[in-house]
């Protein structure tokens, strides 16, 4: 059975999304440390107990996910929930790594970045051949959808290929030319989307302020769920972990409907 030290793999992880790049909301790398040798990761969106116990259950070394711990503002007290998964994670000797910007942004493995895959959208793509991006962190990715179509008809294949129907505010008759999309939650963005000339903006999450940007700029909404946009980069990058080393990596979805 292949194996790596805890020390290579994060130092791997370090090279391939470079975490000090980004101004984020919580420490990305690893936040727990377990056993030194790692012969099975477990990936997963959240960090949940739900999560730490099918890990553990799976004989796991690592839990590789993309929202992890200690999140700023948060109460620092380890108690209740936060002590009960801390538990967990030490008795098992598990480690924990977690990602949240750099898994969004990275350009093959990222969120945005595999949920076009899933799409089937085509990314713009810059000078030097790279996604084209805006927003914060250039976080939010600009392209097409794989055939002309309308914002119903895009609403439609995102509920068929995500398996959840997304929330849409807009005109459902008005095509789809620009695309932007960040997922998570990014609902926020829509602003930098609209700059870039989208006639549809995706995300996970919406806010009552979301709305009326969609309405008084004309640029369509979807919001497509959290969860259910932030599957994909954490499998993506287990599978490269798995195809680099050779260790062992599972995905485990914990279903979430926000």
């Amino acid at each position: 059975m292949a194996e790596i030290t805890r020390v290579a793999l994060e130092a791997w992880l370090s090279a391939q999304l470079k975490p000090d790049g980004f101004r984020d909301y919580c420490p990305n790398g690893l936040q727990v440390q377990g056993r030194d040798l790692i012969r099975h990761v477990v990936t997963g969106v959240t960090a949940s107990q739900a999560l730490i116990e099918a890990a553990i259950g799976q004989g796991a070394d690592a839990l590789l996910v993309h929202h992890g711990w200690f999140w700023k503002n948060e109460d620092p007290t380890i108690r209740g929930p936060k002590y009960r998964r801390l538990a967990a994670v030490l008795g098992a000797g598990l480690n924990l790594f977690a990602y949240h910007l750099p898994l969004d942004a990275h350009p093959e493995w990222g969120n945005n970045a595999q949920l076009a895959r899933i799409l089937g959208w085509q990314p713009d793509l810059d000078a030097a051949g790279l996604p084209l991006r805006c927003g914060p962190e250039g976080l939010v990715w600009l392209g097409r959808p794989a055939q002309p179509c309308t914002v119903a008809k895009l609403a439609a294949q995102v509920a068929g290929r995500l398996g959840r129907e997304p929330l849409l505010v807009g005109e459902p008759d008005r095509p789809v030319g620009r695309l932007a999309w960040c997922t998570g939650a990014a609902q926020g963005m829509i602003e930098h989307a609209v700059a870039a000339g989208a006639d549809c903006y995706l995300s996970g999450e919406i806010s009552e302020p979301t709305v009326h940007w969609a309405r008084e700029t004309g640029c369509a909404y979807l919001a497509a769920g959290h969860h259910a946009t932030e599957r994909y980069g954490v499998q993506a990058l287990g599978a490269a972990i798995e195809t680099t080393f050779g260790v062992r990596c599972t995905f485990i979805d914990i279903d979430n409907p926000a």
